[in-house]
């Protein structure tokens, strides 16, 4: 395992990762899973889910920790630093041509169609994520669960970490006589 892997993949993930941390989980996971095989698809979700109850942002605690988990603390360093200068440097640099052209259909209309396609990545991601726990305890559970969490953040508002924590509950109560 080579750290300058490390650094291509956070890099070309968070670099391509346009809206923000949530838009580049999907690339984060090509980079992670099936292309370098870091974590498996299990892992990933763990990872994630956990990562989402914290508080900061997703893209970095994602790559703090494969970072740490396959190459040390020097591996977190560089994981880290491969997410975020892209990002820093982009919002710097976009932002200064973003103000000097805010008016051009151009740029109004690149920002609104990218939208879509981050839409689509997000619905693959999750589709991915939910084929697990589907074989796992069975399609309707997972689909009773996951109505559940949308209800509870939705409608009643609940932060999604509560949520979250409440599915963690759940599955260590109830779930582990059935799986």
């Amino acid at each position: 395992m080579d750290w300058l892997e490390l650094i291509y993949g956070f890099f070309m993930a968070n670099l391509l990762g346009y809206g923000g941390g949530p838009s580049s989980i999907p690339l984060m996971y090509q980079e992670i899973v099936p292309h370098y095989g870091w974590l498996t698809d299990e892992q990933f979700s763990n990872m994630l889910a956990l990562g989402n109850a914290l508080p900061g942002p997703i893209a970095t605690k994602i790559a703090a920790y494969v970072g740490y988990d396959v190459y040390g603390w020097l591996g977190l360093i560089v994981a880290l630093l491969a997410t975020v200068l892209p990002s820093a440097a982009a919002l710097i640099i976009l932002l200064e041509v973003m103000q000097k052209y805010k008016q051009s259909p151009v740029v109004k209309g690149m920002t609104l169609l990218v939208q879509p396609v981050i839409a689509v990545m997000m619905a693959v991601l999750t589709w991915t994520m939910a084929k697990g726990p589907a074989d796992s305890i069975g399609i309707w559970q997972t689909l009773l669960i996951a109505a559940i969490a949308f209800w509870a953040i939705k409608r009643l508002k609940l932060h999604p970490a509560l949520v979250i924590l409440a599915a963690f509950v759940y599955g260590g109560l109830v779930l582990r006589y059935t799986v």
